[in-house]
């Protein structure tokens, strides 16, 4: 089983490898073309003697080249060769062992790494909870998952008060109610301190009490507002997120749809860098993210 897990690990990292040969072409184009630039032909006419193949050539072609030109040509082609070959290996080890990918810009760091987010220490987690601060762990539709990230939370902090937390800093809740049960709601992208936790209101609620956004829209305007939120709540400290909606919250009309933690995290991304709220430097936003069939921190644009 391991082997073939090793295997499959392998074939991914040669397709990400395919889909990434152009810039390795770009990146051996300017290597060659710099040598073949500087180094005189002399040089390569005497790197490896191709004595066979070029009196073979010869005798094909007669005297429209000389075994010195073939050896040029010959030479040439091996250093293309060897050379895109050292980018390739170096690309397959950044690929099968990159666990980080860091991106920085004017005024923040952004740090995009495997990892399970509450393990992460010396840093201010943040926690998503539905729009209502569900707290009961079990399977029914309107129940927080034991597997997910705020199951395993809730279960490992029996005692936790959120409605305590919510009254001692005087937290107003939004004016219209959840669809689930017309229960008490909380503007998506609100937080609730809890020690150095930042307990988050996030997927609204659909009236089964599934995590449904209604659109794209919503799902952006709720990573804006937890911007903000954590621009008054990050104290100094690193923040680390998950990728806010990769369990089982849908965004679309209706039932909704999944979408891939790679576009989940590329529009977390990409909102973050539009928002005028960010943690400042030297301090960095961790977005923890779990190893997947349909994700890679290879396929993220690095700018």
């Amino acid at each position: 089983m391991e082997t073939r897990l090793v295997t499959m690990h392998i074939l991914k990292v040669l397709w990400d490898l395919i889909k990434r040969s152009q810039k390795i072409a770009v990146w051996v184009l300017s290597v060659v073309s710099v040598v073949f630039t500087f180094v005189p032909e002399s040089v390569f006419a005497t790197i490896k003697k191709w004595s066979f193949i070029s009196q073979y050539i010869v005798g094909l072609l007669g005297d429209n080249l000389s075994i010195e030109n073939i050896n040029i040509i010959f030479n040439r082609l091996l250093l293309f060769a060897t050379v895109w070959g050292i980018f390739t290996v170096v690309k397959i080890v950044k690929l099968y062992f990159i666990k980080s990918v860091t991106i920085k810009g004017n005024d923040f760091i952004v740090e995009v790494k495997y990892g399970d987010i509450l393990k992460e220490v010396d840093c201010r987690r943040v926690i998503a909870f539905d729009e209502c601060f569900t707290t009961v762990v079990g399977n029914a539709p309107n129940e927080i998952k034991p597997s997910s990230i705020c199951g395993q939370y809730l279960q490992s902090n029996p005692g936790i008060d959120i409605p305590e937390l919510i009254s001692s800093i005087h937290l107003t809740p939004d004016r219209r109610k959840s669809l689930y049960r017309h229960n008490i709601r909380y503007k998506s992208g609100t937080i609730v301190p809890n020690g150095n936790d930042l307990l988050l209101a996030f997927a609204p609620l659909d009236e089964t009490g599934r995590g449904v956004f209604p659109s794209y829209k919503e799902y952006l305007d709720s990573l804006f507002y937890l911007w903000k939120e954590l621009d008054k709540y990050y104290a100094q400290q690193d923040v680390s997120i998950s990728i806010l909606g990769s369990g089982i919250t849908r965004i679309g009309d209706g039932m909704g749809s999944f979408i891939s933690q790679q576009e989940l995290l590329d529009m977390i991304i990409e909102s973050y860098k539009l928002s005028p709220y960010k943690i400042k430097k030297p301090h960095t936003l961790r977005i923890i993210c779990r190893k997947d069939n349909d994700f890679s921190l290879n396929k993220i644009e690095v700018c």
